[in-house]
């Protein structure tokens, strides 16, 4: 099946920047738009804005004059509901409550033509709901862009449970047909992206309230360490604290308050007061002129060891051990069966974050998972109250002489990429099991919806099966919350590999 005929007009019901927005993608795309918007003269305006900006595009070179000139003559202001009576496609981006979107949908179900595709571009609510007072409610999908739709490539193209499949693949052909990087997926609470992405800023803010580690050092260890192109509070700020807070909040009831999507206390506390980031002047962080930045905690120079040794390898970060050597650090490699780590000259271990704490153990130093330890410019450690002074110092002297900085953080478990990455896998799993979407479909979704270095999965089979499962598994046996339980998938997952290979 194809997507829309070029032919065939596409109305934009909400005006606002995400209106303008799709208008603005369906327009170049070549089809006639139409713009309404319930408040007198707001669609005009749409239309002037639309048109600025292609002449900006002109200006930059990416659209010509023509081009520019046919797109205007496409478009439409209208002032009735009345006039989209002959579009092929009607996208609502209105107030997100849903009663005001199901009236919307109930006037335009008797105007428009039966073979009339309805669209929702609702980010929170659920695409069954809005669509389940229709007469006809297989003609309804969701098309959810990000925001700014001209720019993003992502459309997650969503299918309420009433959703015909021809119409939701006449939908997901007319993205892909628009430029845009189409996904499928379930009408599940967050859909795909804002479902596998609450525990980016989940973690974060938790890290902070157990006062392991300021924002600033959060963000620099996602960054420098994970591979993030930002941190978690830095995005909040740019997001707005009060938009991702109420996201998470209605991801968080939609799942009848399921553990592992609960709210920032933190972050509750930062909306109250009026602190919503770049918009207000003030978020996690201070925007106003001559505020300074604060910078991420850095530990002071050390003396690196002479040597280590490696017991067991060091699974997902065994690429240190070429780096060690690189720095004229002598390796020496012995086979362990209880645990990999790196073993100091004052006897203390260097381990990777397994879920565990310093705390339990007898002189032992975490560092956090990376990326890419080659290329990381940062890496965390953490050490317990009565962890040698000795221990933490050539820990840091180690990794200070393969060229990072070092921030030591809190005894917290699972630290902050590990723990992220951790919870962001399993939840991908959960959706997969669900019938949420597909793992190809998860990874391109995070990755452009997010701008997140690796999919889940691409994650997952980097650092191997048991990764994700066994780093929650240690941290839910030290909070049972249920916050960090592994879902069933992810432990048929792990277990999986064990059984072919004989093992128990």
């Amino acid at each position: 099946m194809t997507g829309l005929d070029l032919s065939s007009p596409v109305a934009v019901v909400g005006t606002g920047t995400m209106g303008q927005g799709i208008a603005q993608v369906a327009l170049v795309a070549g089809h006639p738009v139409r713009l309404y918007d319930a408040a007198p003269g707001r669609a005009r305006d749409a239309a002037g804005a639309i048109g600025a900006r292609l002449d900006r595009l002109v200006a930059k070179g990416r659209l010509t004059e023509a081009d520019r000139d046919a797109a205007r003559a496409r478009l439409e202001p209208v002032d009735n509901l009345a006039d989209l009576a002959d579009c092929g496609l009607v996208v609502e981006a209105v107030l997100e409550r849903l009663d005001v979107k199901q009236r919307l949908f109930g006037e335009l179900e008797e105007i428009v033509a039966e073979d009339c595709l309805l669209a929702t571009n609702t980010s929170s609510l659920s695409v069954t709901a809005v669509g389940g007072t229709l007469r006809h409610p297989g003609r309804f999908v969701g098309l959810h862009f990000f925001n700014p739709a001209p720019l993003l490539p992502l459309v997650e193209v969503v299918s309420g449970f009433a959703t015909d499949v021809t119409s939701a693949t006449r939908a997901y052909e007319t993205a892909r047909a628009w430029g845009k990087t189409p996904v499928a997926c379930a009408d599940t609470p967050g859909f795909i992206v804002n479902r596998i992405a609450r525990p980016f800023y989940a973690e974060a803010f938790a890290v902070h309230e157990a006062q392991a580690a300021d924002p600033a050092t959060i963000d620099a260890v996602l960054r420098e360490c994970g591979g993030f192109k930002m941190g978690a509070f830095e995005l909040t700020d740019l997001i707005g604290q009060d938009v991702n807070e109420s996201v998470t909040h209605s991801v968080w009831q939609s799942f009848f308050q399921d553990a592992r999507f609960t709210p920032s206390l933190a972050q509750r506390r930062l909306v109250e007061s009026g602190r919503l980031g770049r918009k207000s002047g003030r978020g996690w962080y201070d925007y106003a002129d001559g505020a300074e930045r604060p910078e991420p905690h850095t530990a002071d120079k050390e003396q690196p060891p002479a040597y280590v040794i490696a017991e067991g390898g060091l699974g997902p970060a065994a690429e240190l051990l070429a780096l060690i050597r690189e720095a004229g650090i002598r390796v020496r490699e012995e086979d362990e069966d209880h645990g990999t780590r790196l073993v100091l000259p004052s006897g203390g271990q260097l381990v990777l974050a397994d879920g565990q704490t310093s705390a339990e153990f007898r002189d032992v130093v975490y560092f956090d998972l990376a990326l890419d330890y080659r290329t990381a410019t940062r890496v965390a450690l953490s050490a317990a109250q009565d962890t040698s002074p000795r221990t933490l110092a050539e820990a840091t002297g180690l990794f200070q002489a393969l060229g990072k900085d070092v921030s030591v953080i809190g005894d917290v478990p699972g630290m902050i990429v590990a723990r992220t990455v951790a919870r962001i896998i399993d939840l991908a799993h959960d959706a997969v099991a669900k019938g949420v979407a597909t793992e190809e479909d998860i990874d391109t979704a995070m990755r452009l919806g997010v701008n997140y270095p690796l999919g889940p999965f691409e994650w997952d089979r980097r650092l191997g099966r048991d990764f994700a499962f066994d780093v929650l598994d240690e941290m839910h046996e030290r909070d049972p919350s249920g916050r960090y339980a592994p879902s069933l998938a992810l432990y048929r997952h792990a277990y999986a590999t064990d059984k072919r290979e004989g093992t128990s």
